[in-house]
Parts: structure tokens; sequence; C-alpha cells
């Protein structure tokens, strides 16, 4: 990217993130909200969050499928048992990264392999909240994981720097989104490191005031490509894909302030 380039998309970078912070500041003071429209609003993201995110690794369950699954405890006919296990698991995540941030706990390996727990539970309950064991590649992408007998001095290098002094110097949604690519460039289970992280970078968004982001499919091409220039070094165009989504969430919100 040529230098002029380069100062355009950081300037708007910039620019989105101050949307954000205001935007932010303006949630705030409208709290608290109706206990109603909270309710309201988490059965809203609960099917939002669980669709997407699931459908970005595969799920053919569609929007209104995750929603019998989720809300009526209904089975879809042609869908596998896997697919209906995956979004109640991510449900029941979605509950425990709520109550985490709620809590002053340094987020830890052992929160991440938690949640991981979670993500996998019933599916896969060997590997399940496990560091892998045996190399991986990432369907697509040219970028090759670390060896799995550095995973763990990684994740305890990634709580370390999660819990830093320069993570926190960073505004909220960029540390938000670099654990996220922190997590996926490790990618420390054998699956659900999508799941994880995106399910990480929600809690660290909410523990500073913030509503859950989502990452729709439809931005999966996007997604990936941002990811994978993270992998090479480049980490603001992912930023600013995780910035526009957090904005979505607070006009979400926001509207349902009014």
């Amino acid at each position: 990217m040529s230098t002029g380039r380069c100062r355009s998309a950081m300037g708007e970078l910039v620019r989105t993130l101050e949307r954000v912070s205001a935007k932010k500041a303006q949630l705030g003071a409208a709290r608290p909200l109706s206990p109603s429209m909270l309710n309201r609003l988490r059965e809203q993201l609960d099917v939002e969050w669980t669709y997407h995110s699931n459908a970005i690794e595969g799920s053919s369950l569609t929007l209104r499928e995750t929603q019998l699954v989720l809300q009526h405890g209904l089975t879809v006919g042609g869908k596998s048992l896997r697919e209906h296990l995956e979004a109640i698991n991510h449900q029941h995540a979605i509950r425990f990264v709520e109550a985490l941030a709620d809590k002053d706990e340094p987020i830890t390996g052992y929160v991440v392999r938690s949640i991981h727990a979670l993500v996998l539970r019933t599916i896969d309950d060997e590997e399940a909240g496990r560091y892998r064991r045996v190399q991986v590649y990432i369907t697509g992408s040219e970028y090759v994981p670390p060896e799995p007998v550095a995973v763990p001095g990684l994740m305890a290098d990634f709580g370390d720097w999660l819990n830093s002094d320069e993570a926190a110097a960073l505004h909220p949604v960029e540390r938000a989104t670099l654990a996220h690519f922190r997590l996926v460039h490790i990618h420390p289970f054998t699956d659900g490191n999508g799941r994880t992280a995106r399910l990480l970078m929600n809690l660290a968004l909410m523990r500073e005031g913030y509503p859950p982001a989502v990452i729709r499919v439809e931005d999966r091409p996007a997604y990936y490509d941002v990811l994978d220039a993270a992998h090479e070094g480049d980490t603001e165009p992912f930023v600013r894909l995780v910035a526009e989504a957090v904005e979505r969430s607070l006009d979400t919100w926001l509207a349902a302030a009014c």
C-alpha cells in the first residue's frame, strides 16, 4: 500500500474509533436501560451472534432456525446434531462470557480454555478446553500456526500481554481486536479457535462497557482477508473491520434506548 493510501486508511480508522467512543459515551448516558429492553436485546444478540459466528465456520442453520433452537428448544429437520449442539453450546458460552464481564479477574489461558470447553462440549469432549497436541493448518490461508509444543508458552505470553500496561494503553476496540488476532495466530486448539476468539473479543469489549460486536457471515471473505493481512504483520484492516462491527452494535443499542 502506498504511503498516501496508508495514511488515508489510518485516518479512516481514527475517525471510526472516535465515532465509536462518542456513541459509547451516548449509550453510557442512556443507561440504565429497562429490564425488558435488556432482555429483548439479549435475546436478539443470542440469536444473531450465535448464527453469524457458527455460520462463519460452516454451520448451515439459518438465522430463523437458530432462533428456533435457542428460544424454543426445537430441532430442525435435515440439520445435523452437531449443528444443533454448536448453537446451544455457543449460547452457554455467551452466558459464561457475560458473567466474566462483570468480574475483575484477569483473562488467562485458563479462561480461554474454559470458553473453548463450552464451545466444544459434547461435540468433542476429548479436545474441549485442551491445547492441541498436533500441527494444524488453516484452510485457505498460507499462514501456518506454531508447532503444538510451543502453544502453552505462547498462551502464557498471550495472557501476560492481555493484562499488561501495553495492552491497557490501547483503545478498547483495538485491544479486543488484537486479543482476537493473537489468539487465532497461536491457534491453540484443534477446532473452535474462531468462535473462541470472537467470544474472547467480546468479553474484552463488554468489560469496557461496549455491547458485543457481531462479525457477519456475509463479511466472511473480508474477515478472512484482514486476518491474513494481520498474520503478515498489518493489523490495521482487522481493527477497522471490528470497529465497524462495534459501531453497528452501538447503533442498535442506541436505537433501543431512544
